[in-house]
């Protein structure tokens, strides 16, 4: 398995350093509003990753934190008249239902900041006594970027000496303008946690560094994760701060690989007024299934920046349909799933870095071949299994066609219409038994009213929209 290092800027193998097991660390959200499309895609990309890990055989422990300690949380609280934990507990389920919508699977380990305020005290303490950090006359608390030698290898920015020596105003007391706040001292009413330095609020940066010591490094490890994750505009100043506290105050560098996926941007020009041009996950979910757009979000690779627009996601449904369609000739056949050449091949393209293009120019192939198969064998009953097994690989490494092939193409038909038709159906089966074919009939038609077709199956009545 081949992944692209952001720190190194090249493609290296994945060796991790426990044989068979994989640690991954992603970036979460910070709770203080409904999750935007940006989010959806990290968490995609990372999802993918780890079933990709998975089906090469390793044991994935995979980390998520949830940033539920952040002025702009406190603010949001203010406005709302509401408590911190009231705001934060909404937007973190509402981003776990979200993201169960998209398919995301939830990672083993979901650390929050307000659950791990002492790991993050004894990171300061290490980098204090080991003056990489200093405190101010507040009782600020900061990094010091001079005392660390490996400071902007990450990010491979570039500080001249004028930066370097760049004082800011006085009163912040900084010996450095890049220096960055462990802990901030809060003199005021405002909220706080008591710390061995007084009352104040963590900096954002050292959450991660002691979530990833408390939960997944391991002491006599060279790294304290396999893989580092996020957004690309996390990789600095957030990655690159949280990789030097981490060096600095453990005998380990933070992660041995670093992963970025790119931007998602919105074109204005081609958004349906249906979204409103909305940025937000929720909304583009009121509109389309949670499915489709996963589909859609992950048809791209995932270092590539993401242009968001509804014409491209209707093409790409097109795509999603197909696997559907096969699905649905198959409808109702058992099988036991076996290895295939298919599946070695789409493990082999989704392993080069998770190369999503030549992934799913395989998964289109396999579509049209099967299709072509069946048209002209439809008996061919050692082909189907082999296909069914195709299927339930793309839906166990992709989360693509997970659903009754069925209930899929009823999208686009309210939920109230769905419980006319589904009553509908289980009254005409009623009338089937009692043998009153002039009801049967009857109610059958005013099914098709609704612009639908039925399908008489050896598993029931289904229904799809026309």
């Amino acid at each position: 398995m081949y992944i692209y290092d952001s720190a190194k800027k090249t493609k290296r193998e994945f060796i991790s350093q426990e044989k068979g097991k994989a640690t991954l660390y992603v970036c979460g959200p910070t709770v203080y509003d409904d999750a935007h499309l940006g989010h959806a895609k990290s968490a995609l990309v990372f999802d993918l990753l780890s079933r990709v890990l998975s089906a090469n055989g390793y044991e994935v422990t995979y980390a998520r934190n949830i940033t539920d300690i952040d002025d702009k949380i406190i603010k949001k609280a203010h406005e709302a008249n509401k408590s911190i934990k009231e705001i934060t507990d909404f937007y973190t389920d509402a981003y776990h239902t979200e993201m169960s919508k998209l398919g995301v699977i939830r990672p083993n380990i979901e650390p929050k900041a307000t659950e791990s305020l002492e790991a993050m005290f004894e990171l300061i303490e290490k980098l204090l006594h080991s003056n990489h950090a200093y405190k101010t006359s507040n009782g600020d608390i900061y990094f010091d970027t001079s005392s660390d030698s490996e400071y902007l290898k990450l990010s491979h920015r570039v500080q001249d000496e004028s930066e370097k020596l760049q004082r800011v105003e006085s009163l912040s007391e900084k010996k450095n303008s890049a220096d960055f706040a462990l802990w901030k001292s809060v003199h005021d009413d405002s909220v706080s946690f008591n710390s061995p330095f007084g009352k104040g609020r963590p900096g954002w940066h050292i959450e991660c560094s002691a979530m990833i010591e408390k939960h997944l490094a391991k002491k006599e490890a060279k790294f304290a994760v396999d893989i580092h994750g996020g957004g690309a505009d996390l990789l600095f100043p957030h990655h690159e701060n949280e990789a030097a506290q981490t060096r600095c105050a453990t005998s380990h560098a933070l992660a041995n690989y670093w992963m970025h996926n790119g931007f998602v941007n919105i074109d204005g020009e081609k958004m349906s007024k249906s979204l409103g041009n909305s940025f937000f996950l929720r909304d583009a979910l009121k509109v389309y299934d949670g499915e489709v757009l996963r589909f859609y979000l992950l048809g791209t690779h995932y270092r590539a920046n993401f242009n968001f627009n509804e014409e491209d996601l209707l093409n790409s449904k097109k795509r999603l349909d197909k696997i559907y369609r096969l699905k649905k000739r198959l409808f109702g056949l058992t099988h036991e799933n076996q290895k295939t050449a298919f599946n070695d091949e789409l493990l082999r393209t989704l392993s080069d870095d998770l190369n999503i293009s030549a992934s799913l120019a395989l998964v289109d192939e396999m579509i049209s071949v099967a299709n072509e198969k069946l048209d002209t064998d439809a008996k061919a009953k050692e082909f189907k299994k082999e296909t069914l097994s195709n299927l339930a690989y793309i839906e166990k490494v992709l989360g693509f066609g997970v659903k009754n092939s069925y209930e899929y193409f009823q999208q686009g038909v309210d939920e109230e219409t769905k419980a006319k038709i589904n009553s509908l159906i289980v009254q005409r089966s009623e009338a089937k038994k009692a043998k009153d074919f002039a009801t049967s009939d009857a109610i059958r038609d005013e099914i098709l009213a609704y612009g639908v077709n039925i399908m008489d199956t050896a598993q029931g009545t289904f229904w799809e929209k026309i």
